[in-house]
């Protein structure tokens, strides 16, 4: 049975009327449907971010939450309106790479939404989250079954994946998968290499080269960056109270190096 929840993370902001005019739609649709905002604050046309954050969020909420995901530089274009189904839970997004990290990490299925059936008319060229994914995500909150919003499709965009990569003995890639606000950077390392190996590794991000460890931020050096279990289940990089973003110079996406001692190879 449906959860009656859809949460939306896009990259409307605060300021204009957009956000809420996709509550007022999924209202009149599903009036008793429990809408919570993720994040309206994704900056403009960050998909990147956009995947990171849903793949945070799905697992804390019910089963049958309805997770829309409106980060859309591409909407009017050819891209495709798509419904993933992952994890116990459904998402709703356009077809540009936004789910790559839900795609990455559950078994799923994704379908392409027909908008001749389900879009409010008129469709507009320019706010497909009013016209499209507002509508789908209450009609499916309301209980209407995924296979009536369009075919099952086994191509989609996935934006490149962010599983470390072999670089040679003792190295491996990752990449940036976040910068929040604290400036803390995000990797695409287990948190578990921490609790393996403490002392045996450092971290090559940008400008800096991080040797230290810490388990909270208040046992840190001042002003030295160090890794840190986060609570997403990565490595990340901080410095208490500053920016570890912008003292390594590194953004979303860049490439990051974990390299071991010789002893741990």
């Amino acid at each position: 049975m449906a959860s009656g929840i859809i949460t939306l993370t896009t990259d409307f902001g605060l300021d204009d009327h957009y956000a809420g005019v996709m509550k007022g739609v999924i209202a009149g649709i599903h009036p008793v449907a429990t809408i919570i905002d993720i994040t309206h604050e994704v900056g403009c046309y960050g998909v990147a971010k956009a995947a990171f954050v849903v793949a945070q969020l799905h697992a804390f909420y019910p089963p049958e939450t309805v997770h829309v995901v409106v980060v859309d530089p591409g909407v009017g274009g050819e891209r495709r309106p798509l419904l993933a189904e992952a994890a116990g839970q459904f998402f709703v997004a356009p077809d540009n790479g936004v789910l790559s990290q839900v795609y990455e990490r559950t078994q799923h299925q994704v379908r392409h939404i027909d908008t001749e059936r389900w879009a409010l008319r008129p469709t507009s060229k320019t706010f497909h989250g009013r016209d499209v994914f507002a509508p789908v995500a209450a009609w499916l909150a309301a209980g209407t079954a995924a296979a009536e919003f369009g075919p099952l499709v086994d191509k989609y965009v996935r934006l490149d994946r962010t599983t470390p990569t072999f670089v040679e003995a003792g190295r491996w890639r990752g990449k940036v998968l976040n910068v929040d606000r604290f400036g803390n950077i995000v990797t695409s390392f287990p948190a578990e290499l921490l609790d393996e190996s403490p002392t045996d590794f450092r971290i090559l991000a940008g400008k800096l080269e991080v040797l230290e460890t810490a388990s909270t931020y208040a046992k840190a050096s001042p002003s030295t960056a160090f890794v840190i279990a986060g609570s997403g289940g990565f490595l990340e990089i901080s410095i208490n109270q500053e920016s570890a973003a912008a003292a390594a110079g590194v953004k979303i996406g860049d490439s990051v190096e974990l390299v071991f001692s010789q002893a741990n190879g």
